[in-house]
């Protein structure tokens, strides 16, 4: 089908920061980390196909770290379109309020070169505030390409 409108994002203005570190590092620095890295995965595929790339790429992410769909409290999953997200909940088989919590890029918009941080940041709030310990954030980066990361909160 054609997808116009609503079931697109906007590109908008925005702006994310993240701060990476060894936790040796943080903590000769005195800084309590908010989460820990746990693991991250690349997929790609046909490029007619991008859309439905992030599916792959949390995969082989899941595979990588042991851990399961049902594990994982929380998915950020970046909704370039909005059937990036439903073929992820269909694929993945994904309860809806798992993914997402704060809205989708469609709601919030695509920061075009920030969206990879603004999916982490929005994870780990989520994460905060719903008392989650594990999450999961993936992105279509073009070309067929995706990329997910598994993160687990700073105990």
């Amino acid at each position: 089908g054609t997808l116009r409108g609503a079931k697109e994002r906007s590109i908008s203005d925005g702006a994310a920061a993240l701060v990476l570190m060894r936790r040796s590092t943080a903590e000769r620095r005195g800084l309590a980390p908010r989460a820990v890295v746990v693991g991250h995965a690349s997929h790609a595929q046909q490029p007619a196909r991008f859309t439905t790339a992030p599916v792959g790429a949390i995969r082989r992410l899941l595979e990588r770290v042991g851990w399961t769909a049902d594990g994982v409290d929380l998915f950020e999953i970046n909704e370039a379109f909005a059937v990036v997200v439903l073929a992820a909940l269909k694929e993945l088989a994904l309860p809806a309020e798992k993914v997402n919590v704060h809205g989708g890029a469609c709601a919030l918009g695509h920061p075009i070169g920030a969206s990879g941080a603004r999916l982490v940041v929005t994870l780990l709030n989520a994460l905060e505030t719903r008392g989650g310990h594990r999450g999961v954030a993936a992105v279509c980066i073009g070309g067929g390409e995706a990329t997910a990361i598994a993160l687990e909160r700073a105990a």
